[in-house]
Parts: structure tokens; sequence; C-alpha cells
């Protein structure tokens, strides 16, 4: 009988008026498409380093739909809708190895099958987050 590892634990929250910022420590990359976006509200030298309140809610929502691993995500609770996916799905393969995806995605993870609309995949298979990057295996030099 093979065990699986321990589940991730679930992505921070930050609530705002009208939308609900997710964070998955695991997933970020350090893109940082984010804190160039809206330094505003994504500023890791503060705490809590998320603030939604800091700017509209589809500004936050703009911003985190440029974060390509999908570290980010939100949740409208102001009636406009979540993030739609990228239509039609785009795949690139970068020189590091790395799969950046957008669209409308079903993952498969040890922990069962996830709905994503972004991610960065694992192309070494040296990452210790499958299937998603970490920058763990020989992409490590290309963070």
């Amino acid at each position: 009988m093979t065990s699986q590892p321990p589940p991730r634990p679930a992505a921070k929250s930050y609530d705002g008026e009208g939308i609900v910022v997710g964070f998955d420590a695991h997933r970020c990359l350090h893109a940082a498409e984010c804190v160039r976006g809206l330094p505003t509200v994504f500023d890791v030298g503060r705490r809590p380093w998320v603030q939604p309140d800091n700017a509209p809610a589809d500004e936050v929502a703009e911003v985190i739909h440029r974060c390509p691993s999908g570290a980010l995500q939100y949740h409208r609770t102001d009636g406009m809708p979540d993030e739609v996916p990228d239509v039609p799905t785009h795949v690139s393969l970068h020189a590091d190895g790395v799969l950046h995806v957008r669209g409308d995605l079903e993952v498969a993870t040890p922990y069962g099958p996830r709905h994503e609309t972004r991610v960065m995949l694992c192309g070494c298979g040296a990452t210790a987050n499958t299937p998603y990057c970490d920058h763990s295996g020989p992409c490590a030099g290309h963070g």
C-alpha cells in the first residue's frame, strides 16, 4: 500500500469589500506581478501583506489574473463574476522546463482533481508540490 503525502494547508484568505483574495504560498514562484501591479494591496513588507480594501475590487481581480502560477485567486462577493478562464486554453513551455497553462483546467493532483484557471506545472519532475512547479529541481537556477 502506497501512502499519500499529507494534504497541503488551504490557501490563506484575505477578506475585502466585494472580494476575497486567496494565497497559496506553495504555488508562489515570485513572478511579482502582484506587487508591481498593485503595491497598495500587495506589499510583502507589511502584515498582512494582502489588503484588498486598498483598491477597488475590479483592480484587485485584474492584477490577480496576471499571476502566472495561480498562487493568487479571488472570489467576488459583490455580485460580479469570479475569474473567467482564458479561451482558448494556452500552454507554453518556458526555457526552464516550466509549463505555463491558462484556461479552463482540471489538474490531476495527488489529492484529486482541482479546477484551475492559471498554473505553472513542473516539467522536470523534481517538484515537492506535484504537479505544480516549486523551482526545487533543475529549473531553480532560472527563477
